[in-house]
């Protein structure tokens, strides 16, 4: 069985770290650099940082924070919010980011996936979707940080975002977001069975056995969260210790 990874989520909102409930009740954190190498030096795997606004306000992401993260992490570090064109993949991995997550420019234009993966390798771009249960009984994907519904399928766009280049998926239930109710299993097992990528399971956690029951259930490779590591509830080094005496391998 592979390792798998805990990856703290900072969504970052005119330079500070924030974080709300469904993607509404914005409250501020942090300094991003600050808690980015908190994280680092607490056994994080890799960070992800979001600029949560940068698409509805239709303007590219920050760099001086992921400058400033760059300088301090000693892990991986992944950015998104805003992506739009190969440019902004140039611009964002010279200031020392991995990976690149894209979101409403990937279902706007599906190429920029193939682009990216040919360019910069399937390593470097992750497709994050954000999904919300519907009348149906699937799950719709949504837009510019939860604020527009899509026809799109969460499991069909997850299947072929990955048939187009996508090297990793990150899976957020807006449904379970911030609630500490535990992650969306059943999407993210539909999900995990249905693609041969990485899927990282984002939007619920709140305590340690939600991180447990989503490896088990779900088979998902790598766990993210955000409030439960940002207001101290679940120290990071503490959930690791947890999860490998259940018998789920870590990584040091």
């Amino acid at each position: 069985m592979l390792a798998r990874r805990i990856i703290p989520c900072l969504d970052v909102k005119d330079g500070r770290v924030v974080k709300g409930q469904k993607f509404e009740a914005i409250k501020d954190v942090n300094d991003p650099a600050t808690l980015g190498k908190i994280y680092s030096e607490e056994g994080a795997d890799e960070l992800v940082f979001y600029d949560i606004t940068a698409s509805s306000e239709a303007r590219a992401i920050s760099l001086e924070f992921v400058e400033r993260v760059a300088a301090t992490l000693q892990i991986p570090f992944c950015v998104g919010g805003g992506v739009k064109t190969l440019e902004d993949f140039e611009r964002i991995l010279r200031k020392g980011a991995d990976k690149i997550s894209i979101n409403t420019a990937a279902v706007k234009n599906k190429n920029l996936i193939e682009e990216a993966a040919l360019v910069y390798g399937s390593q470097c771009v992750v497709l994050s979707i954000d999904a919300k249960r519907n009348k149906e009984g699937s799950w719709s994907v949504y837009l510019n940080g939860g604020r527009e519904k899509t026809s799109l399928d969460a499991i069909e766009w997850a299947k072929e975002g990955v048939s187009l280049g996508a090297g990793e998926l990150v899976i957020n239930s807006m449904d379970e977001d911030g609630m500490k109710n535990g992650y969306d299993i059943e999407l993210l097992k539909k999900i995990t069975e249905a693609v041969n990528v990485p899927v990282i399971a984002s939007g619920g956690a709140g305590n340690m056995s939600h991180f447990y029951e989503v490896i088990e259930k779900a088979n998902v490779d790598g766990i993210l969260a955000a409030s439960v590591f940002h207001f101290g509830e679940i120290p990071i080094r503490d959930l690791k210790k947890y999860l490998i005496n259940q018998g789920i391998p870590m990584r040091n």
